[in-house]
């Protein structure tokens, strides 16, 4: 082991205190992904070249009023998944504490399975096409991803396993041990280069012209990082590992859309504009 290690940044979790309203960064990390993903989706849907030189049937209207609906998938999604997939037993019995979402607990696969199903919804009332949908959604879908890893790095929360990479932090209620800063690389793989390929794909290959196509190569984008940084993030305590010291629940999760993604793909080349 190491005899060095990075020191941790402390940083107080609550960002705006103002008598007994304390605004949290966790909470600013969910506000800044969205609204930066409304605008990020707004200039895409008026990008006709990324439409085959077509106006998109998807307007700025349609991302406002979806923004809402948006907010309300991640929040009650996400709660629900960390709810019944990683601690369901804590939470049936004490069941006041799945409402407070300001202490952390929220899950990605629930809240894109929110998200999709807010999507379904909201494109059947409006008579939009679905996947098209998903499509702009899933290109935007990496800003809320970074800036909720940052929020877990913030929190020092899902932090990685011991190891004496030169990189590697002691964390806060984590032993005294340095371990992989797993929030960070999950921010950077997630975020960062997901949104690059994506944006490649979109303004290069016009993959909005094959619907389905950009949400197919998000799924199978996540579902490997995910997966990849689950070698490195510690397994949470309640589970533990599902099989040996190998399989983990972030990585069962990530199978479903991983495998989603692929059909996304085939399906997308059966798709017209």
């Amino acid at each position: 082991m190491s005899l060095f290690a990075l020191s941790f940044p402390i940083i107080d979790p609550v960002a705006i205190e103002i008598g007994p309203i304390a605004i949290r960064w966790y909470g600013l990390a969910y506000v800044a992904g969205l609204l930066i993903g409304y605008v990020y989706a707004k200039s895409l849907c008026k990008k006709a070249r990324l439409w085959a030189g077509n106006e998109s049937a998807i307007q700025s209207i349609h991302i406002e009023d979806f923004l809402l609906w948006a907010g309300i998938g991640v929040i009650l999604g996400g709660r629900l998944g960390f709810v019944l997939f990683y601690n369901p037993a804590f939470y049936f019995e004490n069941p006041i504490e799945i409402f407070k979402i300001w202490n952390g607990g929220m899950a990605f696969h629930g809240g894109i399975t929110g998200v999709i199903v807010a999507i379904f919804l909201y494109t059947r009332k409006k008579q939009l096409s679905f996947l098209s949908f998903c499509d702009v959604m899933a290109a935007t879908a990496p800003f809320g991803l970074f800036f909720g890893r940052i929020a877990n790095f913030i929190n020092a929360e899902l932090w990685g396993r011991v190891s004496d990479v030169p990189w590697a932090m002691v964390f806060p209620g984590a032993g005294a041990f340095p371990r992989h800063p797993s929030q960070l690389y999950e921010a950077a793989l997630e975020g960062i280069i997901l949104w690059l390929v994506i944006r490649f794909l979109t303004h290069h290959k016009k993959s909005f012209n094959r619907p389905g196509l950009t949400a197919g190569i998000f799924g199978i984008g996540y579902a490997l990082s995910r997966i990849f940084v689950e070698f490195f993030r510690e397994p949470d305590q309640q589970l533990g590992f599902l099989l040996g010291d190998f399989l983990t629940m972030g990585m069962l999760l990530s199978l479903p859309l991983f495998l989603g993604g692929l059909a996304l793909i085939f399906f997308s080349k059966r798709e017209t504009k």
